[in-house]
C-alpha cells in the first residue's frame, strides 16, 4: 500500500522496525550489539567523533540485516523451489551482512582495542 501522506511514510517504516525485531533472530543480535557498544562508549569516555563512528558502524550493520531480510522475504515471496539465482541473491546479502558486520569489529578494534589495552596494562581491567 502506498503511503498518503508523510506522516503515514513513517508510520508504515516504524511497523517494519517493529516487524523486523519482532520475527528476526539476528536483526535482535544486532541491535543488542548496538547497545552494548554505545554503552561501552559511554563508559570509555569517547569523543564525540569517536562515538559517532561507532553509532555509524552499527546502524550500517543493522541497515544491512534489514535489507537482507527483506530480500529474503522477497525471494520466498516470489519462488518457494529451489532456484539457483534465488540462492544467490539470498547469500550476497548475508555476504553484505557480513562485509557490515566485519567492517563493525575492525572499527570497533580501532577505536576501543588502544583504550582497553591501556586500561588493562594500568590495572584498571582484570583479564
Amino acid at each position: 500500500m502506498k503511503a498518503r501522506n508523510l506522516c503515514e511514510s513513517f508510520r508504515f517504516a516504524a511497523i517494519g522496525m517493529v516487524q523486523a525485531f519482532r520475527s528476526e533472530r539476528n536483526i535482535r543480535i544486532h541491535i543488542a550489539a548496538a547497545v552494548s557498544v554505545v554503552l561501552l562508549s559511554y563508559v570509555l569516555g569517547l569523543g564525540r567523533l569517536e562515538a559517532a563512528i561507532v553509532v555509524l558502524a552499527a546502524v550500517i550493520v543493522i541497515v544491512a540485516e534489514m535489507v537482507n531480510t527483506a530480500l529474503e522475504h522477497f525471494v520466498d515471496m516470489v519462488t518457494a523451489e529451489y532456484h539457483p539465482a534465488a540462492a544467490k541473491v539470498k547469500n550476497i546479502a548475508a555476504g553484505a551482512v557480513l562485509t557490515a558486520a566485519v567492517g563493525a569489529a575492525v572499527v570497533g578494534l580501532v577505536i576501543f582495542g588502544p583504550r582497553l589495552v591501556s586500561m588493562i596494562c594500568r590495572g584498571e581491567v582484570k583479564p
